[in-house]
């Protein structure tokens, strides 16, 4: 099943080591702003909807043909940075 792990930014450097040392060095997926354990329930789906397209994109699901790589400041970047 096609998934796109989500993190905060201050989880990105961390994320990006774990990708690395189980063989996944350019694994990619979307970061946001830290930290989220204190914004409500309206904050938190304004913040989801910040980073979908970067989501879809990851999955392959925007009609884009991901050559334009991933560090664009969309919220997402290959191998796990935010763009």
């Amino acid at each position: 099943m096609p998934a796109v792990s989500i993190c905060t930014d201050s989880f990105r450097i961390p994320a990006q080591a774990m990708a690395k040392v189980y063989g996944f060095g350019g694994y990619e997926f979307v970061t946001m702003p830290h930290p989220i354990a204190s914004l409500d329930q309206a904050q938190i789906e304004a913040r989801a909807r910040e980073v979908l397209p970067a989501v879809l994109r990851i999955l392959g699901a925007d009609g884009a043909d991901g050559a334009d790589g991933a560090d664009g400041a969309d919220g997402a970047r290959g191998a796990g940075g935010r763009s």
